[in-house]
């Protein structure tokens, strides 16, 4: 029975077709045709219609009433879109067509409300805080109106002033007394900071002398530096400095028979004064020792490739000095760099002379053989006991550069060997 429908169909949409208004010509036209229904063809679906009790045509016109108000919705539809999209069409033209204009008050922008003009913000502040300023200043000037001195009875106005007299003397002292109190505990701490500070050192040092383990040698100062070469590069460096010092006592074993002269065996430089204490033989010049740059001519003889124990005493009172060979004195004097304290933190080496402090070597002034058991001690040692040193009877290490191997670095191709026991050395004078 459905196919009896088509006809009603084409009379609709012809009436339907009738009611709009004429279209302009364009390049698209439909046309409609009728045609049987082919319940097989998936083409042309039709949305299901609402089945209505009764008997056909009663259902057919019912179906007819409804498809016709359908059409007519999706004409109003399509009408109000056209009339949305007409809309926007000019208000897009005018946008592109006008520039932007700012909101006038009250009205919005067309992006957005515009921020508030900073000038006019700024100008609305300065006069709100001029305006604080200016009860400020009146409240001051009230305030200084109502206490005025001038005002006040002439014993009362003198009580006040003497009150804040005894106040303001009162305040003074009380800072001063504040003042004394911080200084006391500034150097009360200064003083606690650098005993803290010599403590942890001496310790950093003990554990420094841990650390690098016990001598490769069979005891710590038994082992000798050997020089072979006339260079300014083959050294010995003494890794502790002196303190200051008003009397010393310098000893060493030596062997050389380097000619002319046997160079410089130690050289003590400290800043502005490369020469603190030097010991040195250059060219045909006797052996000398130079305390503060002054200079004293020893009576020693030791280049003739043998081992020696050779010892110089000096003391500030006077300048007095002395010179021992194999534990004999053999020369004394005078008036070598008197009253003259050793300064401190200096750098000692051994081999070389030094033109500054810890450097400047000169090759003609370099010691050639070999030294063990170099040791300074912060006192003149008295005769006997360096003889007992020189013929091995007493073993006194220096107090304040003891003669061990992990206080001695040696560069340049400088070497560090086994020495040979002080017996030894006494079968070689």
């Amino acid at each position: 029975m459905l196919w009896l429908l088509w006809p009603g169909l084409a009379l609709l949409s012809a009436s339907v077709a009738q009611e709009k208004p004429p279209t302009p010509a364009g390049p698209s036209r439909f046309l409609c045709t009728a045609f049987p229904w082919d319940p097989s063809s998936k083409d042309c679906p039709l949305p299901p219609a609402a089945v209505v009790p009764g008997p056909p045509e009663e259902q057919l016109q019912a179906t007819l009433l409804q498809l016709r108000e359908t059409l007519l919705q999706q004409k109003e539809t399509i009408g109000q879109q056209r009339q949305a999209i007409r809309e926007l069409t000019a208000k897009l033209g005018g946008c592109e067509g006008k520039p932007w204009r700012k909101a006038k008050d009250g009205e919005d922008a067309a992006m957005g409300d515009l921020p508030r003009d900073p000038a006019k913000v700024l100008d609305q502040l300065s006069r709100t805080m001029q305006g604080l300023k200016d009860r400020m200043e009146s409240l001051e000037h009230q305030l200084r109106a109502n206490v005025s001195l001038a005002a006040l009875p002439s014993d009362l106005r003198e009580m006040l002033q003497r009150r804040l007299g005894d106040l303001e003397r009162q305040l003074l002292s009380k800072v001063a007394e504040l003042e004394s109190e911080k200084t006391q505990l500034h150097n009360e701490t200064s003083a606690h900071r650098q005993k803290t500070e010599a403590a942890l050192n001496a310790l950093l040092e003990r554990v420094a002398e841990l650390e690098r383990g016990s001598s490769a040698f069979k005891a710590p100062d038994a082992f000798k530096v050997s020089l072979p070469l006339r260079t300014n590069y083959l050294y010995g460096k003494v890794k502790k400095t002196l303190p200051e010092l008003y009397a010393l006592t310098v000893c060493l074993w030596l062997k050389s028979g380097a000619s002319p002269g046997i160079g410089t065996p130690f050289s003590y430089a400290v800043p502005g004064q490369a020469n603190e204490v030097v010991l040195i033989e250059w060219g045909n010049n006797p052996i000398e020792l130079l305390i503060n740059d002054k200079v004293a001519q020893l009576p020693l003889f030791i280049s003739d490739g043998k081992w020696h124990h050779i010892c110089v005493t000096w003391t500030t009172r006077d300048g007095m000095w002395e010179a021992f060979q194999d534990g004999e004195k053999l020369g004394t004097g005078d008036n070598l760099a008197p009253w003259h304290p050793i300064k401190p933190g200096g750098v000692l080496i051994l081999g070389q002379e030094q033109d500054t402090v810890g450097g400047r070597f000169d090759a003609t002034q370099a010691f050639v053989g070999e030294m063990s058991q170099f040791n300074i001690w912060d006192r003149v040692l008295k005769p006997e006991d360096i003889m007992n040193i020189a013929n091995c009877s007493a073993n006194m290490p220096g107090n304040i550069i003891p003669w061990v191997d992990n206080n001695v670095d040696v560069f340049g191709g400088a070497t560090k060997w086994p020495s040979e026991t002080c017996e030894e050395r006494l079968l070689d004078l």
